[in-house]
């Protein structure tokens, strides 16, 4: 497969290396001093706090001739630009990141009949040039990586980008309701998310109970306000089970090792930035999305 990974942060970086070493085509496209620094080292990964290795990726500042398939791995508030520059280039595109406005604006610039839909299951963080990264994410059978068409068809072409990312061992599955699942995660990512920030951190958050009922109201309007039912299933029972409750829960979350660990205790302003796009995607009609 020709695959060109638009995004050199950790999970493009992490998608790019993988499919590389097990033989396919990669463009990995960077710019300013992380393309400076790919350029002269290549990418380099550490798993778990292991020795650094260096991995060989081709690396490029802009698109090139035509591609198998596209994957886009950016900030969601960095997507237009994205778009604006594979308007001429050859390709399905999967979007991989946060987004809430639907398939139509993507479609609309590029072409709706190029658009996939996705979410990637990986975490990890910049250390200088050095993607540190967890394997029990996307490169184990614990967390796959939905993908799926705008329409919710499972197509030819959606099993077979699974099957191209399982024989490289990223562990994907076919999502039939990718446009909702997206929408369900910036329902309940968007509040938690800025309530951190407000507070300083997750550990913060949850010594205010107040700040975390008032977290949990606005989670379960952004689903109200939603035109499909909660996907997965289980989000639910952010409508159903008593706030009380649901609050206690949340609490104890972002007191965990898995909250301390996450990016929530790292805030950016890139971070910022994204759930404030993120906010206005779902605060937009469904018409205008």
């Amino acid at each position: 497969m020709k695959l060109l990974v638009y995004g050199a942060g950790v999970l493009g970086s992490l998608f790019a290396a993988r499919m590389h070493e097990v033989g396919h085509d990669v463009s990995l496209l960077a710019r300013g001093e992380r393309l400076t620094a790919l350029r002269r080292r290549g990418v380099q990964l550490a798993e778990e706090g292991g020795p650094v290795r260096r991995v060989p990726v081709r690396v490029i500042e802009h698109p090139d001739g035509g591609y198998d398939l596209i994957t886009v791995l950016v900030r969601t508030h960095q997507v237009d630009a994205v778009l604006e520059s594979l308007v001429g280039v050859q390709g399905d595109v999967l979007f991989l990141h946060n987004w809430a406005a639907g398939p139509e604006p993507l479609g609309a610039v590029i072409g709706h009949e190029r658009v996939l839909l996705g979410f990637p299951a990986a975490a990890g963080t910049m250390d200088g040039d050095v993607v540190r990264y967890r394997k029990t994410n996307f490169m184990t059978r614990r967390v796959a990586m939905p993908i799926g068409e705008p329409d919710g068809r499972t197509t030819p072409r959606i099993e077979r980008i699974v099957e191209t990312f399982r024989t490289a061992g990223i562990t994907a599955k076919a999502e039939p309701h990718m446009d909702a699942w997206l929408k369900t995660h910036a329902a309940f990512e968007v509040p938690l998310g800025q309530a951190v920030h407000a507070a300083g951190g997750p550990a913060m958050l949850a010594d205010d109970p107040d700040a975390v009922r008032g977290m949990l109201h606005r989670m379960r309007e952004n689903l109200a306000a939603m035109k499909t039912p909660p996907v997965p299933r289980a989000f639910t029972a952010l409508q159903m089970l008593p706030q009380g409750l649901l609050a206690a829960v949340l609490r104890r979350f972002l007191k965990s090792p898995t909250a301390a660990h996450s990016g929530l205790n790292a805030p950016s302003s890139a971070t910022t930035a994204e759930l404030e796009r993120l906010a206005e995607q779902l605060r937009a009609p469904a018409g205008s999305r």
